[in-house]
C-alpha cells in the first residue's frame, strides 16, 4: 500500500469554536492567545489518544487490586514549537502531555530510537518552513510515522507541498482552507498570528 500524507480534522465542537474565535477580525489579542492555547490543548488530545505508549499494571486501590494503564515514561516525547507562535499552542498542549521534553529552536542533537516528536505550527501556509523542520528531523533517522504535526489551520497548497515530500506523516488540523493570497496568507484564514499576538512581525510559516 502506498504511503500518503494523512491530515485529520477532528469534528470536535470546541475545536470549531476556538478556530472561529481566531478567524474573527474583532477578536482582541488576549482572547486570540486563549484561542491558540485551547486549540493546542484539544488538538493535542486528539493527536496522542492512540499514539502515546502505555502498558498495563496491577495496582492496589483502597479496597482491592485491579489492572490499570500507565503512560510509559521511559519512552521520550519531544515537543518542537515553530517559534514564536507555536509556543502559544504548546501552552495548551502541555496540559495533556504527562511526559514531554521541550526543544526550542529545532530538534535536539540526539533523538532516541523510540522517541515520538510533536511539532506545533501556528499555521501551514506555503508549507516551506514546516518542510524544512520535518526534513531536519528526518535527517536524524526519525521515520515520519514517529512525527505528529499540530496546527490550527492549513492551506491546500501547503499540505500538497508537504505531502509530495513526506509520506506517512500525520497532521492534526483545525481546518483546511482553500486559498492563498498573493501575499502568501491563508484565506479565509486567521490573520497573521505574530501580528495579532504581539506587536512584532515573526517568521512566516
Amino acid at each position: 500500500m502506498a504511503m500518503t500524507l494523512k491530515v485529520i480534522v477532528p469534528p470536535h465542537p470546541l475545536i470549531a469554536h476556538w478556530l472561529t474565535v481566531l478567524r474573527m477580525s474583532s477578536t482582541p489579542p488576549a482572547l486570540y492567545a486563549t484561542g491558540f492555547e485551547e486549540l493546542g490543548r484539544w488538538l493535542t488530545y486528539e493527536a496522542v489518544r492512540d499514539w502515546l505508549p502505555n502498558s498495563k499494571h496491577e495496582i492496589k486501590t483502597f479496597q482491592t487490586t485491579t489492572e490499570g494503564n500507565l503512560i510509559e515514561a521511559d519512552i521520550p516525547l519531544i515537543v518542537i514549537p515553530l517559534l514564536p507562535c507555536g509556543l502559544e499552542l504548546w501552552q495548551g498542549g502541555r496540559k495533556v502531555l504527562p511526559n514531554s521534553y521541550l526543544s526550542l529552536g529545532g530538534p535536539p542533537k540526539d533523538i532516541k530510537p523510540k522517541a515520538g516528536i510533536i511539532v506545533f505550527a501556528d499555521q501551514i501556509a506555503s508549507g516551506e518552513r514546516l518542510s524544512r523542520v520535518i526534513d531536519t528531523i528526518m535527517k536524524k533517522n526519525v521515520e515520519s510515522k514517529r512525527i505528529r504535526v499540530i496546527t490550527p489551520l492549513a492551506s491546500n497548497k501547503g499540505l500538497t507541498k508537504i505531502g509530495e515530500k513526506f509520506k506517512d506523516l500525520i497532521i492534526y488540523c483545525g481546518c483546511i482552507d482553500p486559498d492563498l493570497t498573493e501575499a502568501g496568507e491563508i484565506s479565509p484564514g486567521i490573520g497573521n498570528p505574530c501580528l495579532r499576538l504581539t506587536t512584532t512581525i515573526g517568521q512566516a510559516t
